[in-house]
């Protein structure tokens, strides 16, 4: 049955790399997100990782907006990917992964070096730039991912591309159960795990559910960036319950 898994994730990736090829340069914004969103589902489906929308915003969402999620695993782009398909800002490591990394920057994602902040700045103006011509931008503000049952520190520098784009912040808070609700730590993608070891896990681990919480959208009108990163962490903490690691 895993060599099955293996190899229908194989040929998924190959058929996004022919859509990528392809289609996408011929596709309009509104075709590529239909085609984003659907090989996401796509994907997650032979992972056997269904998603659960839970909608906590009480009508104060934004659907143009700074897009920001706690990160727990390489799976949680295409969950939000199957809700609002999103140009996603994401740790330079990935473009190396074989396949996936093409994809994703086909796909639009953006990527950052770590520890660069001449880099951090020439992506924020880029953000600013993309946000006000109308296309949606999601990132990992905790910088890395984290093992379920922790929320690490939001760092806010590019909090500040919602600010001067004059949009809002839309948390989500994300987590992924077992069939009792419980945290299924078989997505949790954290220390020096690659994404083949990852990968193995989840397709041999009992089938999971994301669950992608859509928290009230955060104004960014006359805000500083460090208190709208706090806000937002704090949103996101308090909708899966747990403590957030505290700032060194």
């Amino acid at each position: 049955m895993i060599v099955w898994h293996y190899v229908r994730v194989t040929l998924h990736l190959l058929a996004g790399l022919m859509t990528c090829a392809f289609l996408f340069p011929v596709c309009s914004q509104i075709s590529r997100e239909k085609l984003v969103q659907r090989w996401s589902r796509q994907l997650l489906g032979i992972c056997t990782v269904d998603v659960r929308f839970i909608d906590q915003s009480e009508g104060q969402h934004a659907e143009r907006a700074l897009i920001v999620s706690n990160h727990i695993s390489w799976l949680d782009i295409f969950v939000i990917n199957t809700l609002h398909p999103c140009h996603f800002v994401a740790k330079a490591d990935i473009r190396s992964w074989p396949l996936v990394g093409w994809l994703c920057e086909r796909a639009g994602t953006i990527f950052l070096a770590r520890g660069k902040q001449r880099e951090v700045r020439r992506i924020y103006e880029g953000l600013v730039h993309q946000i006000e011509a109308g296309k949606r931008i999601a990132f990992f503000p905790e910088g890395t991912t984290a093992a379920q049952g922790t929320v690490l520190p939001f760092h806010a520098n590019l909090f500040e591309a919602a600010i001067e784009a004059k949009v809002p912040v839309q948390p989500f808070a994300l987590r992924y159960v077992d069939q009792q609700g419980r945290f299924h730590h078989a997505a949790d993608f954290i220390g020096d795990m690659s994404f083949a070891e990852s990968m193995k896990i989840i397709l041999k681990a009992p089938r999971m559910t994301a669950e992608l919480i859509r928290l009230p959208a955060i104004t960014t009108c006359g805000a500083h960036r460090r208190d709208i990163a706090t806000q937002s962490q704090q949103a996101v903490r308090d909708a899966l319950g747990i403590q957030a690691t505290q700032a060194a």
